[in-house]
């Protein structure tokens, strides 16, 4: 049988000979996936960009807390639970249940720590139908015995994370809270966007995590 020349043309939509992908297969998954990547991500991006710049905001709203700028890693923390589970694990585009994150942070909990601790508390709970998408956290050194007796009966719904045992151990300087304690809030990228202290009020952190809550459709 002769062949013609149409017949010895490959298709661009078939396999090839080795049996692997054609390359017009190759560029069509890749668009998939990035679509899926912007379909499933792309609303916490934009929310993001939009908070820190204002960008096509028509609330005008400005920002109660302090923004971290450039925003730190969680990651950079070293942070982990009770467990040895590091606190990085939660977060990002492969978390199961991404949260935001209220973390109060001091070396020594004594009065300041403590109000931010009621604050944290408080702020999630006026959330409302919101609060579960928010988690509650403390990181902190020296604690009174007051507060470790009545720790499980007023913050049993608050994790306590430890330093990682590593000897280079140190609060990112940004944040660091041996100079005050201090309330991050971490987003469910697993980023330290913003920061609040004992100058900051619980109108304030409300203000912000709603207005963050109403633009994020990741966590």
């Amino acid at each position: 049988m002769t062949m013609t020349m149409a017949d010895r043309m490959p298709d661009p939509h078939s396999p090839d000979a080795s049996g692997g992908p054609s390359p017009a297969q190759i560029r069509r998954g890749r668009r998939t996936a990035l679509l899926l990547f912007l379909v499933g991500f792309g609303p916490m991006l934009l929310a993001s960009l939009m908070y820190y710049t204002g960008w096509l905001n028509p609330t005008g709203h400005t920002n109660r807390g302090t923004l971290v700028q450039p925003v730190i890693p969680v990651q950079t923390l070293g942070l982990e639970d009770a467990s040895g589970t590091p606190l990085a694990q939660r977060f990002g585009p492969r978390s199961a249940d991404p949260q935001w994150l209220l973390l109060v942070a001091a070396t020594d909990c004594g009065e300041p720590c403590q109000e931010l601790l009621y604050l944290a508390r408080q702020v999630n709970i006026a959330l409302g139908k919101n609060a579960n998408r928010v988690g509650r956290a403390a990181a902190l050194g020296q604690v009174p015995a007051p507060l470790s007796e009545r720790w499980d009966r007023e913050y049993r719904l608050m994790e306590r994370l430890v330093p990682a045992a590593t000897p280079a151990w140190r609060w990112p300087e940004a944040i660091d809270p041996s100079r005050a304690p201090r309330l991050l809030l971490i987003d469910p990228m697993g980023n330290v966007m913003m920061q609040y202290g004992p100058e900051h009020s619980g109108k304030d952190m409300l203000e912000d995590l709603k207005h963050l809550l109403k633009l994020s459709r990741f966590g």
